[in-house]
């Protein structure tokens, strides 16, 4: 099971620089004119996740792997796009492969790295990328009713129930109002899904501020903090150049850096969780004397489908989940002291994944 978050935003902004330093790669060409990311490059980055080393501590696991999630740098975009100006129509293919969006705002001042629009307005930046997806939503939803209503009108009950998902969000596209922001019944959330609009997907805004603001962000990052605020969204202040330099030590030097610049951890981490929970996952984890591993699913996922993101026989054949809280496996020392204190639970078909389950999973070949 893959979760993709997309890294958007105008040209020039430390889009390419965050991407680099977040997969310590070189797969995205960081220059200073637009257009320099032509496809989207992908990365899949680990979650820092201090409990996976607790746990195979406990277990003397061989070997540890954590849970991933999956970053796509995508070209950048510029006013226009909607209607395919700079390189639109690729721009807004690749955002509808991603399950959430990252919006990355200038949040520095610098005379030798240009602004597409010649401003600083990190808030303004965010507009426009926003307005360039909404327009895109109206074009497409526009076309989609028209085709959609010539059915309704002959008394299918399948496209009138269509319709009216579909005017929900047109209503809020024409008031300039992303498509996120609809009021849905659980009954009608698969349906307006299905729709794959760009604007109904979550949405978090990343603060690229110069170093000297890294740890304590600047006026443009607090503006967009704000902003964040109100619209209920997710906000991360970062220094795409501290990480890139960051990405670039040696393990041992990594601590005595965060240390004089003033972060008990790196600002990718921060991205990173952000990224895990603007798409509501959740994290379980499987121990043994072979491995400590973290598995992601997301949030309500219920056992057998859960043992599916292992093997799809697992979910087929899924019998029973034998599962234990991380707390009581770590304040218990470990699976046989978490049983002998009557804390490793056997759970059915029905019970819902929390985060930091440890499981091991029956099922029938």
């Amino acid at each position: 099971m893959g979760f993709k978050c997309g890294i958007v935003g105008l040209p020039n902004i430390g889009k390419s620089t965050l991407f680099n330093a977040l997969t310590q790669t070189a797969a995205a060409e960081a220059a200073n004119y637009p257009f320099c990311t032509i496809e989207p490059n992908v990365g899949e980055v680990g979650v820092p996740d201090e409990r996976l080393s607790k746990l195979a501590a406990i277990a003397k696991s061989g070997q540890l792997i954590p849970t991933r999630l999956t970053f796509v740098d995508i070209a950048g975009l510029v006013r226009g796009a909607s209607k395919g100006e700079g390189l639109g129509n690729q721009f807004l293919g690749h955002i509808r492969e991603v399950d959430a969006v990252a919006y990355v705002l200038r949040c520095f001042e610098d005379g030798n790295v240009t602004h597409v629009e010649g401003r600083i307005d990190p808030g303004a930046d965010a507009e426009t990328v926003e307005t360039e997806l909404m327009l895109a939503d109206l074009d497409t939803l526009e076309k989609r009713r028209a085709n959609i209503e010539k059915k309704a009108t002959t008394g299918d009950k399948e496209a009138k129930g269509q319709v009216a998902i579909i005017d929900k969000a047109l209503a809020l596209l024409r008031e300039g109002k992303p498509a996120r922001l609809a009021e849905l019944s659980a009954e009608e959330e698969p349906a307006y899904s299905a729709l794959q609009l760009l604007t109904a997907k979550p949405v978090l805004y990343v603060c690229n501020v110069d170093e000297p603001s890294a740890a304590t962000g600047n006026a443009h990052s607090r503006a967009v903090e704000e902003k964040a605020k109100l619209e209920g969204a997710g906000c991360v202040v970062i220094s795409a150049k501290i990480e890139a330099e960051f990405a670039s030590l040696a393990e041992a030097d990594r601590i005595e850096f965060l240390k004089n610049i003033g972060l008990d951890e790196p600002g990718l981490n921060k991205l990173i969780h952000s990224g895990y929970a603007l798409l509501d996952l959740v994290t379980y984890f499987t121990v043994g004397p072979k491995e400590a591993r973290a598995w992601t699913v997301t949030h309500g996922t219920k056992a057998p489908q859960a043992a599916g993101v292992i093997h799809t026989d697992f979910e087929k054949g899924f019998i029973r989940a034998e599962t234990i809280a991380y707390d009581d496996y770590v304040g218990l020392g470990g699976e046989t002291g978490a049983k002998n204190a009557g804390k490793r639970r056997l759970e059915g078909k029905e019970y819902v994944v929390k985060d930091g389950d440890v499981m091991h999973f029956r099922f029938a070949n």
